[in-house]
């Protein structure tokens, strides 16, 4: 009896210290994902939303080529800013692992993160003053001789790009440097002990091991730009709409609010669909 009261007693001090976060929880994600899902299924028609219960705006989602197109300009852009941003961010991470003394990293990390520490929406005019049509890159470009007439840099997916881009190098520069550094030298001494040169060991041992600060990174930064609205509508303008600012105009100017719902969910499963992409293929490579 002692034995199952002091297992009791166990039990109901863990609960006690997960209720407060599960009741957080709860309250503020499920109820309101719950309460959303609900909308999504009515209907707005004259003003007013109808408690219909029926599929008619997820049917109409992929019937209007507008809200279709919504969904994939987001997925086209997100998957262009991961794979530039791996790009990127792998080597800055290898030189600041590999190649910065160890002493003076930490400041190294501090200098590349310091656009975390800048507002969102400064940072994207900023580059809506350097790529507009009198920014500094068409002036200098201009006055080099280079080109007569401005570029059309800003207010489209390549302004998209490039916003996202430099936000989300930095982020996936210390995912992977976390797993760089980590890393023992007795594998580069392995590999060179069986012939392999440096470009062998590091496609057979190095990424390969650092491939979970990869795709760690990787799904951070899809969850991130698939569902940002400020970036494209500073830099990316009304040209090429992606599904959170959609959203935004079915709340704004349409207050058709189930439909809103409905293309957050959508844009939900996405990243959900991400998400176990990413966990079962991180977990193939670890068997």
């Amino acid at each position: 009896m002692a034995a199952i009261s002091l297992e009791d007693t166990e039990r109901r001090k863990a609960w006690g210290f997960v209720a407060p976060a599960l009741l957080w929880t709860v309250a503020f994600f499920v109820a309101p994902f719950l309460f959303m899902a609900a909308v999504s299924l009515w209907e707005q028609k004259g003003g007013s939303i109808v408690h219909a219960w029926n599929l008619g705006n997820y049917i109409g989602f992929f019937q209007k080529d507008a809200l279709f197109r919504g969904l994939t300009n987001s997925l086209e852009i997100t998957a262009i800013v991961t794979f530039l941003s791996i790009l990127l961010a792998y080597p800055l991470a290898w030189i600041i692992a590999e190649r910065v003394p160890q002493k003076y990293q930490r400041t190294t990390l501090i200098l590349a993160v310091l656009p975390f520490w800048t507002s969102y929406v400064v940072r994207s005019y900023s580059w809506l003053l350097v790529l507009s049509r009198n920014g500094v890159i068409n002036q200098v470009l201009m006055t080099m001789g280079i080109i007569r007439e401005p570029l059309e840099l800003a207010s489209n997916r390549t302004a998209t790009v490039i916003g996202f881009v430099h936000f989300f190098v930095m982020l996936l520069t210390l995912t992977i440097y976390a797993n760089l550094v980590q890393l023992s030298p007795n594998y580069r001494r392995a590999a060179a002990d069986l012939g392999a040169n440096a470009l062998q060991t590091f496609w057979h041992v190095i990424l390969p091991l650092t491939l979970p600060g990869i795709m760690t990174g990787a799904f951070l930064t899809f969850v991130l730009c698939i569902g940002d609205y400020v970036t494209p509508q500073i830099l990316g303008g009304n040209n090429e709409l992606v599904l959170p600012q959609i959203i935004m105009l079915q709340l704004g100017r349409r207050a058709d609010f189930p439909m809103a719902a409905a293309l957050s969910i959508i844009l939900m499963l996405a990243v959900i669909v991400a998400y176990v992409a990413c966990a079962r293929w991180l977990k193939i490579e670890r068997t």
